[in-house]
């Protein structure tokens, strides 16, 4: 009989440490077939978000005339997408753990977290991509002495960024995995929530834009904080305040241990529902 072991509210953290190299395996292999049987192969991992990052400057920044608070457009768009693309990837992948993975789980036991986390690890890949893709951009416009282009002594920090939004991620994915083994619907929900919450997440329009009485509602997104401290760090513009930070990680770790309780209590019984 293949089960889980521990209790309904026990996460077996410990076994999941014991497979630890099963989740690195899961990530290789992730990577290595994201762009199998592709004529592009891992270039897409640079296309994308250069791709993207045009399109955002060409409407948002020239068509709609926009304001990056004077930050160069590239490096306000993709300053925005590296960490959303690692967030909403990751939500994304983990939103139908149980379902995608059925045949796996119904025939071997191991503890089905090893999924989700390797799908973090995975999504790594990418942002390394996109991140020094970012970095390419920052350090051209260094060069040429623009007045806008302030990297601080925060960027020492910027990696606590991708382990908030990891965490976040894996907190909202693992709920809506635990819910779309019943309801499916969640799974496409999800994907066009995901493109509904990018607009309210600084990522085409800089804060500024918004008056100064109705920002609240936006730092109450969880997304914004961090994407806002990474712009700050590298960058160094933003509106970002530290109780902004600290109520977003609170936020993201409570979702995360909420996450974690449900996708246990999923598994459970997941095999009979899927």
């Amino acid at each position: 009989m293949i089960q889980p072991s521990g209790g309904m509210f026990e996460v077996p953290l410990g076994e999941i440490w014991r497979y630890r190299d099963l989740v690195w395996m899961l990530a290789v292999r992730s990577v290595s077939t994201s762009y199998k049987q592709t004529v592009l192969g891992p270039f897409w991992y640079i296309l994308q978000p250069l791709m993207v990052t045009a399109v955002f400057s060409f409407l948002f920044g020239r068509m709609a005339q926009f304001q990056s608070d004077r930050i160069p457009h590239y490096l306000f768009y993709m300053g925005g997408l590296v960490p959303w693309n690692f967030f909403s990837e990751t939500v994304t992948k983990n939103s139908n753990i149980f379902v995608e993975n059925s045949q796996i789980f119904s025939k071997v036991y191991f503890p089905r977290f090893c999924m989700p986390l390797a799908v973090v690890l995975s999504n790594m890949i990418p942002t390394l991509v996109q991140f020094g893709l970012f970095l390419a951009g920052l350090a051209f416009y260094l060069l040429k002495d623009n007045e806008w282009t302030n990297p601080s002594w925060l960027i020492v920090f910027t990696p606590l960024v991708f382990v908030q939004l990891a965490a976040l991620a894996l907190g909202v994915g693992c709920i809506v995995s635990a819910m779309s083994r019943r309801f499916r619907d969640l799974t496409y929900g999800v994907r066009v929530g995901l493109q509904l919450l990018m607009f309210g997440s600084a990522i085409v329009f800089p804060l500024t834009r918004i008056a100064p009485e109705n920002r609240w509602l936006f730092f109450l997104n969880p997304v914004v904080p961090p994407i806002e401290f990474f712009r700050l760090a590298f960058v160094g513009r933003s509106l970002v305040e530290p109780w902004h930070l600290a109520m977003s990680a609170g936020i993201s770790f409570g979702l995360l241990l909420i996450g974690l309780i449900m996708f246990h209590r999923a598994d459970r019984n997941a095999m009979d529902t899927v």
